[in-house]
């Protein structure tokens, strides 16, 4: 009697153990979960190659800076160098108070005039 009684129990957890297995399996086939996995796994997808590009681009940047002091050395470029002083020319001189009228000159409206 105790025999029965102790398969009759394992085989009750038994068939409790895989109902509950095929239970959750099933409600990780659904779609709706599915959909979240997947998209879960695209974000962190997409953070990793964030960061890798992001690491890249730094890398790139501090190469890039080495570099450039390295051919500022061997060109013999100075960081600051002593820029000459601004030169102000003027473009037009303008010595008349009423620059609208222009004297001693006619014009002609004749375009063929010119030709």
């Amino acid at each position: 009697m105790f025999r029965r009684t102790f398969w009759f129990s394992t085989g009750v957890a038994a068939g409790v153990w895989a109902t509950t297995k095929v239970n959750r399996k099933l409600k990780q086939l659904t779609p709706e979960s599915l959909a979240a996995t997947a998209a879960n796994k695209a974000l962190e997808t997409g953070q990793r190659l964030k960061d890798r590009a992001v690491g890249f681009a730094l890398d790139v940047r501090d190469n890039m800076a080495q570099r450039e002091a390295e051919l500022e050395d061997a060109l013999g470029i100075q960081d600051n160098p002593e820029l000459p002083a601004p030169r102000r020319y003027t473009a037009i001189e303008n010595n008349r108070s009423n620059p609208k009228y222009v004297d001693n000159q006619t014009y002609s409206y004749n375009r063929n005039e010119d030709h």
